[in-house]
């Protein structure tokens, strides 16, 4: 499994070209479109230091992807909420993530609803 989804269709690579930076930008991205994420959260959700963090969040303000704002209970931290464009962004991306590796598109659809059901299992 780990060869078939990471080695031969390892969809990382098409999403960053597709979108034009980084991994790391894309999955503070997705987090943020899922919602809204003070930077703390964030990152201990990507399991980076607050300064990395920031700049991360920094680009992806400066392309107009996610806007921070001030959190309504306490003014010492930041939201980071995505905006209309980086919700579209990240759909793209999940998308591109989503598509299953062509060795799977082509088994019969018992097989892959019975590969669905195992997958479900084990999350």
């Amino acid at each position: 499994m780990r060869e078939l989804v990471l080695e031969r269709n390892d969809r990382r690579k098409q999403v960053v070209d597709a979108l034009g930076m980084s991994f790391a930008k894309i999955k503070a991205l997705r987090r943020i479109a899922a919602a809204p994420r003070t930077m703390r959260e964030l990152a201990e959700e990507l399991l980076t230091d607050r300064p990395y963090t920031t700049l991360l969040v920094d680009d992806l303000e400066t392309r107009g992807l996610v806007a921070r704002s001030v959190h309504p209970q306490d003014r010492r931290c930041k939201v980071v909420t995505v905006t209309e464009e980086g919700a579209q962004v990240a759909a793209k991306a999940n998308r591109i993530l989503g598509m299953p590796p062509e060795e799977l598109q082509g088994l019969p659809a018992a097989d892959l609803k019975r590969l669905d059901e195992i997958l479900a299992r084990l999350s």
